[in-house]
């Protein structure tokens, strides 16, 4: 689902003109925010678009390739809180992606064998066959989506969003800060 609901980004112009009026505005940090939203968007709905063509999610992909350590046929089970975790989605998001992908014949669940109350998620050779399948079209895909930069603009795109999203965990964790201490410091009073 797109992030930006702007068919038409506006012209700097018009940023210009709108800091006049909100003078936190900084016209270039809005309009390169803007691009990168309207890129990523655009970005992610190739991918869906791909991934729709082979009949699974962009969320179940993720999952597959979190249990895939091969193509050879390894797989690494793991505990649905695991998968959560590493996928950056809550556990009823993950219960919901295996159910499609264990209705599939993608992935399995089973007991953990040294606990019994855990479960652990397993790829099938069905999984696997759909990721050899998948991949390297999906390779394919995004290549020709990156075919316009050099090699040495991509590394120059990957150190810069490498900034914004650490930028954007600092944000993140600053805002998560103070809600923290009024917690801490109401606890101690």
């Amino acid at each position: 689902m797109p992030l930006l609901m702007l068919k038409d980004l506006p012209r700097y112009e018009c940023l210009l003109e709108a800091a006049r009026s909100f003078p936190d505005l900084d016209p270039s940090a809005c309009e390169a925010f803007l691009h990168l939203l309207r890129a990523g968007d655009e970005a992610y709905r190739q991918s869906e678009d791909f991934f729709n063509v082979h009949s699974i999610s962009p969320g179940r992909f993720t999952v597959l390739m979190l249990l895939s350590e091969d193509l050879g046929g390894g797989s690494l089970p793991q505990t649905p809180a695991e998968l959560a975790e590493k996928a950056g989605v809550t556990r009823a998001t993950i219960t919901g992606l295996v159910d499609t992908l264990e209705r599939d014949g993608l992935v399995t669940r089973e007991h953990d064998s040294d606990d019994r109350r855990m479960m652990r998620v397993h790829m099938t050779q069905k999984g696997h066959a759909t990721l050899r399948e998948v991949l390297p079209l999906h390779f394919k895909r995004m290549a020709a989506l990156m075919a316009p930069l050099s090699e040495h603009e991509r590394k120059t795109l990957v150190r810069l969003l490498n900034k914004i999203a650490g930028r954007a965990s600092a944000m993140a964790a600053e805002a998560q800060a103070p809600a923290s201490e009024t917690t801490l410091q109401s606890r101690e009073e």
